[in-house]
């Protein structure tokens, strides 16, 4: 078949990835599959871009290859607001991520710190994150919600299906059918399969994740695109920016 499958999330020398954007789009193309490149933009991310003007660089570098342009946005972070939209325009697609959520006290937790607040249950936690999801679909202009079950790393040993309660999935699809943003099936921080169908199943586009940082590790989406098989979607319904357009452009 002609179709190849597209890595909406691979990341480069510009942020935290051990390859320059040719050497990425090499690799990943010897895996039969279309190059993306989408790396951190936030002001908290290690070695990120942290500033519009290094977005504005990294897109000049961007479309000097043969790769669909995107970036990763901290939900919590101050850039996404920044970037003018003449910026915006030159992206193929945007990603967002929910790196950090804020409790109902207005405590932040972060996904990788190595300690959670004293007294955070898990339902707690749970029902804030949720929370922060449905704000974040009305409120973010981006296309697709990377890695949708990433949680703060003290939890993560924990089965993902008992911290995402079904109702907890009604929600979180909901929001994202509303919003009209694709549910990334991530390669490295990968969603449990009742999660996958019950997005499928309301109409939530989905997309495919290498999230990856290594010549291992780009181009990896293999069981991300089996998952979308698995939970009935065709190959050509699954996110590409060029087949179906991004919401953040500007008109």
């Amino acid at each position: 078949m002609s179709w190849r499958p597209l890595d909406c999330h691979a990341h480069t020398t510009w942020s935290d990835g051990a390859l320059d954007v040719a050497a990425l789009a090499a690799r990943v193309r010897e895996r039969g599959v279309r190059p993306s490149v989408s790396d951190h933009l936030s002001g908290d991310v290690a070695s990120a871009v942290t500033s519009v003007e290094l977005a504005r660089a990294y897109l000049d570098d961007l479309e000097r290859h043969d790769v669909l342009r995107g970036a990763e946005f901290c939900w919590h972070d101050a850039l996404w607001r920044e970037i003018p939209d003449s910026l915006s325009a030159r992206f193929t697609h945007r990603i967002g991520s929910l790196h950090a959520i804020h409790l109902p006290d207005g405590r932040r937790v972060h996904m990788f710190q190595p300690r959670l607040p004293s007294g955070l249950t898990r339902d707690a936690y749970m029902d804030a994150h949720v929370a922060e999801l449905e704000r974040f679909a009305r409120e973010m202009p981006v296309d697709i919600l990377a890695h949708p079950t990433l949680l703060p790393l003290p939890w993560r040993s924990i089965p993902l299906e008992e911290l995402w309660t079904e109702a907890r999935e009604e929600r979180a699809v909901e929001a994202l059918a509303q919003a009209g943003i694709a549910f990334e099936i991530s390669n490295r921080y990968r969603p449990h399969e009742r999660f996958v169908r019950r997005a499928a199943q309301r109409g939530v586009r989905l997309s495919l994740g290498s999230d990856g940082h290594s010549p291992e590790q780009v181009g990896a989406v293999e069981e991300p695109l089996a998952a979308a098989r698995r939970a009935g979607v065709a190959d050509r319904d699954l996110y590409d920016p060029i087949v179906h357009g991004s919401r953040t452009l500007v008109p």
